[in-house]
């Protein structure tokens, strides 16, 4: 059975450090048999949300179609001042949508969790603050997160990770948001 892993993250600025250790993590999903589809960068550029709004943009149309349909979920965000960015958080409450679905919000999914910042303290951070989150809309956070300090820690364009031990920690997160959704 093939399974679908949605990754969310990232920020508006095209292939940030948060965006390429979303992709590491869905590579992770890959490598375990999942099909993986990424909402990063502009396509998160939405208005803010308002549950009084009925008509929703066509960025917000397919977050919340991809949201349905996911298997698992992995969601990776840059710390901006100790939590999670607007443009994330953002994201997530459009799950609101999904909330009269026969699968309200994130329930029953996997949920894979990075927070990344130029510092530990954000980092840590804005990593508790994702599980948090995935928490409140039913999803089930993976035994593994990721706080990548990207003062330490780069990533490259292809998934290259300058820190062995966080390469392998991104991928095991995909694995385990993969797994989990196999029902392993």
């Amino acid at each position: 059975m093939a399974v679908t892993v949605v990754g969310i993250g990232g920020s508006v600025r095209a292939d940030s450090q948060s965006e390429r250790a979303l992709h590491a993590v869905l590579a992770g999903a890959r490598d375990s048999g999942a099909k993986v589809h990424a909402v990063t960068g502009d396509e998160l550029v939405m208005p803010f949300f308002d549950t009084a709004v009925t008509e929703r943009t066509s960025n917000a149309r397919e977050l919340v179609r991809a949201l349905r349909e996911a298997d698992g979920v992995v969601l990776a965000s840059p710390g901006y001042h100790g939590t999670v960015s607007g443009l994330v958080k953002n994201a997530l409450d459009y799950a609101e949508d999904l909330r009269e679905d026969e699968r309200p919000y994130l329930q029953g999914r996997a949920v894979g969790c990075v927070g990344i910042a130029y510092g530990w303290q954000a980092t840590v951070t804005t990593l508790q603050a994702l599980r948090s989150v995935a928490h409140a809309l039913r999803g089930w956070p993976t035994p593994l997160g990721a706080a990548v300090n990207s003062a330490e820690t780069r990533l490259g364009p292809g998934g290259e990770c300058s820190d062995a031990k966080v390469a392998a920690t991104l991928h095991t997160i995909g694995r385990q948001v993969t797994e989990f959704a196999l029902g392993h």
